[in-house]
C-alpha cells in the first residue's frame, strides 16, 4: 500500500510507520514486537531521512544492529522508499500535571545504520555480547533425552512446565548430581519454549553474576534490569554459583520476584536441593523451595545402559566402524559410581579407539584402553570410602559433611577426600560435593596434604595405605 500525501506526492511517513508497524507485528509476533518494535517512536522525517527513536540506550543498540533491515523492508511494503533509517535515543517526555507535555531535551548522537545481514534468530550487538550470547543444543531434546525409574518424574515435569502447564507454578527447580542430564532438560525446555514462541534467556549462574557485577560497577544496573526483564523466560543453570555474592543473591532474588509478578517462567537447576544451598538467605531458599522442586537421581543400570545404546546408535550414524558389541557397553553400565556423562565419555574413548585402530574393542582389550577392571565386579564408592574412615577413626559419616575444622575430624576427613581421588572415578568437584558441597580446591588441598604426610610419618602412611587396601578387596 502506498502512503503519498499530495504536495509533490511526498511520502506519508506517519501513516507509513502505522503500517510497517502492523506488518512487523504480524511478522515477528507479539512477543518480539513489544520487546523491541514497541518502544520505537517515528522521531523525525526530513528529507526521506528517518529518525526512529527510544528511550532506552540497549533497546537503541539491539535495534540498529538487528532490526533496521527489517523495518527497511516492511517500508518498503508499504510503498514508501526512505533513504536512511537512524535510531536515536530520546529524553521521555513526561506529562506534568494539566496534561502539559514538557519538550524533549537535545537527543544524543544517534547510532548510524550501516546494512549488515541480519539472523533473526539470533541476536547480535551489544546485547549478544551481553546477556544473549547462549547458543541452544539443537540435539538436546526431551525426546532425546534417556529416562529412567530415576529422572521420569524431572523428565515430566519439566516438558510439562514447558509445554504450559501447571500455569499456577511460575518456578521449577531441578536438583541432581553433576552429569545427570540437568543442562539437557534445560535446554530441551528452551527449545520448547522457543517452538512456542516465547522469549526464553538461557543462563549459566556466573553469567548473572557476571554481568550484573559488572552493571554495579559501572553503575549501569537499571539497564541490565531492563534487558533482563525483556525475557519472558528465564533459565538459569548450576545456581550453587550464584551463592558466592551476596549482592549477586539479592538481584537474583528480585528477579525472580519480578518474573512471577510479571506472571513469566522460571526454570532453575542447581547441584542441591535449594534449602541445602549455601551462602543464601532464607528469604531465596523460601521462594525457590515454594516453586516445583524435582529431584534428578543418579539412574539406575537399566538406564545407563539404555543411555550408553543411544549414543551407540547415534555415534555409529556418523562413524559405522565405531560399532561396540553389547557385552562392553553392558560392562560399561557396571561402573555404578559413574555419572551418565563420565560414562559416555568412557563410550567415546573406547568408540574413537576402534575407529582410528580398526581394531575391535572387547572384554579383554578393554582395561588397555581406559583401564577398566575386564571383568565386572564391585566398585568401591565415595560412600564406602566415607564409612571405612569413619569407622577406622571412630567417627560419625556425618562428620565429614559438617564445617567442624576440628583436627579429629580435618585429618580422617582429608584422607577420606584423598582415597575418594585415588579409588574412584569422580571428578574433584564431585567428590567435594559429597563431602558437604565442599569446592575441588579443599580437594585438591586435602590430597595434598596427605601425599605429603605420608612421606613425613611413615606410620600414618601405614593407615592411609591400610585403609586403601581394605577398601580396594573389598568383595
Amino acid at each position: 500500500m502506498a502512503h503519498m500525501t499530495s504536495k509533490a506526492m511526498r511520502p506519508d511517513w506517519p501513516a507509513a510507520w502505522m503500517g510497517a508497524r502492523e506488518r512487523l507485528r504480524r511478522e515477528l509476533g507479539d512477543a518480539v514486537f513489544d520487546a523491541w518494535i514497541g518502544p520505537l517512536t517515528l522521531d523525525g522525517y526530513e528529507r526521506d531521512e528517518l529518525r526512529i527513536g527510544t528511550t532506552k540506550s540497549f533497546i537503541r543498540n539491539w535495534v540498529s544492529e538487528r532490526y533496521v533491515a527489517r523495518i527497511e523492508r516492511a517500508l518498503r511494503a508499504e510503498g514508501v522508499e526512505p533513504s536512511a533509517i537512524t535510531v536515536v535515543l530520546t529524553t521521555p517526555k513526561p506529562v506534568i500535571g494539566g496534561g502539559i507535555v514538557r519538550e524533549p531535551q537535545p537527543r544524543a548522537e544517534p547510532a548510524p545504520y550501516t546494512p549488515t545481514p541480519v539472523d533473526d534468530d539470533a541476536p547480535v550487538g551489544d546485547a549478544a555480547r551481553g546477556l544473549w550470547t547462549r547458543m541452544l543444543h539443537p540435539q538436546q531434546t526431551f525426546d532425546s533425552f534417556v529416562a529412567g525409574s530415576a529422572n521420569e518424574f524431572a523428565l515430566g515435569a519439566a516438558k510439562s512446565f514447558a509445554e504450559g502447564a501447571q500455569s499456577e507454578v511460575p518456578l521449577l527447580y531441578i536438583h541432581g548430581g553433576f552429569g545427570f542430564g540437568k543442562t539437557h532438560l534445560l535446554n530441551a525446555a528452551a527449545l520448547e519454549f522457543r517452538k512456542r514462541g516465547k522469549r526464553s534467556l538461557f543462563l549459566r549462574s556466573e553469567d548473572f553474576m557476571r554481568h550484573f557485577l559488572g552493571a554495579l560497577y559501572r553503575k549501569d544496573t537499571l539497564a541490565f534490569k531492563e534487558e533482563l526483564r525483556t525475557a519472558e523466560v528465564l533459565i538459569i543453570d548450576d545456581l550453587q554459583h550464584i551463592c558466592r555474592s551476596t549482592a549477586t543473591a539479592s538481584e537474583f532474588l528480585y528477579t525472580v520476584n519480578a518474573f512471577a509478578d510479571l506472571r513469566r517462567r522460571v526454570v532453575i537447576a542447581a547441584d542441591r536441593a535449594p534449602q541445602a544451598l549455601e551462602g543464601l538467605g532464607a528469604d531465596v531458599k523460601s521462594r525457590l523451595a515454594g516453586g516445583l522442586v524435582v529431584a534428578l537421581e543418579k539412574p539406575d543400570r537399566d538406564t545407563r545402559l539404555a543411555i550408553l545404546k543411544a549414543r551407540a546408535a547415534e555415534f555409529v550414524r556418523h562413524k559405522p566402524q565405531a560399532l561396540l558389541p553389547d557385552d562392553v557397553l553392558e560392562h560399561i553400565a557396571d561402573m555404578d559410581d559413574a555419572s551418565p556423562r563420565e560414562l559416555i565419555g568412557v563410550f567415546t574413548k573406547l568408540a574413537t579407539y576402534t575407529d582410528l585402530t580398526k581394531k575391535p574393542v572387547t572384554l579383554e582389550t578393554i582395561e588397555d584402553v581406559v583401564g577398566l577392571r575386564s571383568a565386572p565386579g564391585a566398585k568401591t564408592s565415595i560412600e564406602d570410602i566415607q564409612r571405612k574412615t569413619a569407622e577406622f577413626y571412630k567417627l560419625d559419616v556425618r562428620d565429614f559433611h559438617s564445617p567442624q575444622r576440628a583436627r579429629r575430624v580435618a585429618r580422617p576427613r582429608q584422607v577420606a577426600m584423598y582415597l575418594s581421588r585415588k579409588l574412584t572415578t569422580r571428578s574433584l568437584p564431585e567428590i567435594g560435593r559429597r563431602f558437604g558441597g565442599r569446592d575441588h580446591t579443599t580437594v585438591l588441598h586435602a590430597c595434598r596434604r596427605i601425599e605429603a604426610l605420608c612421606e613425613e610419618d611413615p606410620l600414618f602412611k601405614q593407615e592411609v595405605d591400610f585403609l586403601s587396601q581394605m577398601l580396594a578387596k573389598r568383595p
